[in-house]
């Protein structure tokens, strides 16, 4: 086994395809294929299945694929500190729901990595690319939500991708809205008082099922709707038309403004706020460190 080998696993998992995977490691796709082989055999075991639509990660390969990246971090690590190369550019990716505490964590993550050279990625998208980007190992952690009325079906789905569900915190739902909207007095708002203003919530595409939704009590009837993809334009829309989202409550001045406020909901109801990983692998020693940051910022939700 070499750390070629390893990198080569590695790749090929994150790209799905051999052929994929050889382009961007520029060797010729047949002696990837029997690089991979050879590795598979020494090791005892079927890192990857292979069908006619490309390669998919077996169980027994997502334990082993996370060994994997551990060994080429400290691999990195060590040529960086004895060579002064750089060992090889750092990836990691997270994708998420648009929480705030998610990007802290991910800032955390960069100041601890401490390196000069490194490509991360922070996907802020929609719950089913979520679940598709750490099905298929673009990302190492999804995070989102789970509740009352989207659970059933969501972990049926995770199930069937080999997901976990890991909560961090529960929280009570909450609206954020302008601190110069007229609701922004009072101590706790209900359905009835949202009911003259916009009602802000973030697109999910062709996906766009209830049980897919970012925000709790999705299935409300409400005469004003408006979506959004990102995350800046949602809190535009808030104080420019005095416009609300629900949400967890979870707040951060610096990201989302002075100008936002969280104001509890008068409804039943709450959202367990958690990470997906794949089940059966190990966390790369970067994805500890996102996942400690996580933590730290749960306990203060």
């Amino acid at each position: 086994m070499t750390l070629q080998q390893l990198k080569y696993a590695v790749v090929t998992a994150e790209k799905g395809t051999v052929s994929e995977a050889a382009a961007s490691l520029y060797i010729a796709q047949p002696s990837l294929t029997k690089a991979l082989k050879e590795l598979e055999k020494e090791m005892g075991i079927s890192i990857f299945n292979r069908t006619n639509k490309g390669v998919f990660v077996s169980k027994e390969g997502e334990v082993f694929l996370g060994y994997a990246r551990q060994v080429l971090e400290q691999a990195a690590l060590i040529t960086e500190k004895y060579t002064h190369q750089f060992g090889g550019k750092q990836e990691f990716c997270v994708s998420t729901q648009h929480y705030s505490f998610a990007v802290n964590a991910f800032v955390d993550l960069i100041q601890v990595y401490g390196s000069d050279n490194y490509d991360f990625s922070l996907r802020e998208t929609q719950t089913y690319e979520i679940i598709d980007d750490v099905a298929r190992l673009k990302s190492e952690i999804g995070i989102l939500y789970l509740n009352e009325f989207n659970e059933t079906v969501l972990r049926k789905i995770l199930k069937s991708n080999d997901l976990q569900f890991t909560e961090l915190f529960e929280a009570k739902p909450h609206i954020f809205i302008s601190d110069k909207n007229p609701l922004a007095q009072k101590a706790e708002v209900t359905m009835a008082d949202l009911q003259p203003y916009p009602y802000l919530s973030f697109e999910q595409g062709e996906h766009n099922s209830f049980y897919y939704s970012e925000e709790i009590f999705s299935t409300e009837i409400r005469s004003k709707n408006i979506r959004v993809r990102d995350r800046a334009t949602l809190f535009n829309l808030l104080i420019g038309l005095n416009g609300y989202t629900i949400c967890s409550g979870v707040i951060d001045e610096e990201l989302n403004g002075e100008n936002i406020v969280a104001i509890p909901l008068a409804e039943n109801g709450s959202m367990h706020i958690g990470y997906i990983t794949k089940k059966h692998a190990v966390p790369s020693r970067l994805g500890s460190i996102y996942l400690d940051a996580l933590k730290r910022y749960a306990k203060n939700s």
